[in-house]
């Protein structure tokens, strides 16, 4: 896993917002469109960024999605900033063979479900949810096999 520690910023509010307020913690700053901003945060950091998001600028939690890495998952938290019109993505990276990251579920109620739904079809483990079971995948079904995962079931 390459991570990048340059910043591509722009002159919008969201992203300077965002540059001051995650400092260090910020890896990379995308900004591709006025209206949607990528941040990539090593992991750990995530919580953070989430918390600042939600907490300084009034974000949204809108969904969370993963995506299956040979050496990693990248988990990816998705933030509407409804005031802005702008989206902003937390991207982070939980290391194979055992990903887990802390859950924002505690914090954040909403990334409850979309954890639990990541956890069953990616096999990533969110440390700290208050409610780790099952939400999509039978009680029965093998708990090292990921639908979503390199080499899991079609």
């Amino acid at each position: 896993m390459s991570l990048q520690t340059d910043h591509e910023t722009s002159t919008g509010a969201p992203a300077q917002k965002l540059e001051r307020g995650l400092g260090p913690r910020l890896l990379r700053l995308e900004q591709p469109h006025p209206n949607r901003i990528y941040l990539t945060v090593a992991p750990g950091d995530h919580v953070a960024a989430a918390v600042f998001l939600f907490d300084e600028l009034s974000a949204r939690l809108a969904t969370a999605s993963a995506v299956d890495h040979r050496d990693h998952l990248e988990i990816n938290y998705h933030f509407a900033l409804d005031g802005d019109r702008c989206v902003v993505t937390v991207k982070t990276f939980a290391p194979k063979p055992e990903p887990h990251l802390e859950s924002l579920a505690r914090m954040i109620a909403g990334a409850e479900w979309i954890e639990r739904e990541i956890a069953d079809l990616f096999g990533c483990r969110f440390d700290g949810h208050p409610r780790p079971e099952r939400l999509i995948l039978a009680d029965d079904w093998p708990a090292d096999r990921h639908p979503l995962r390199r080499g899991g079931p079609s």
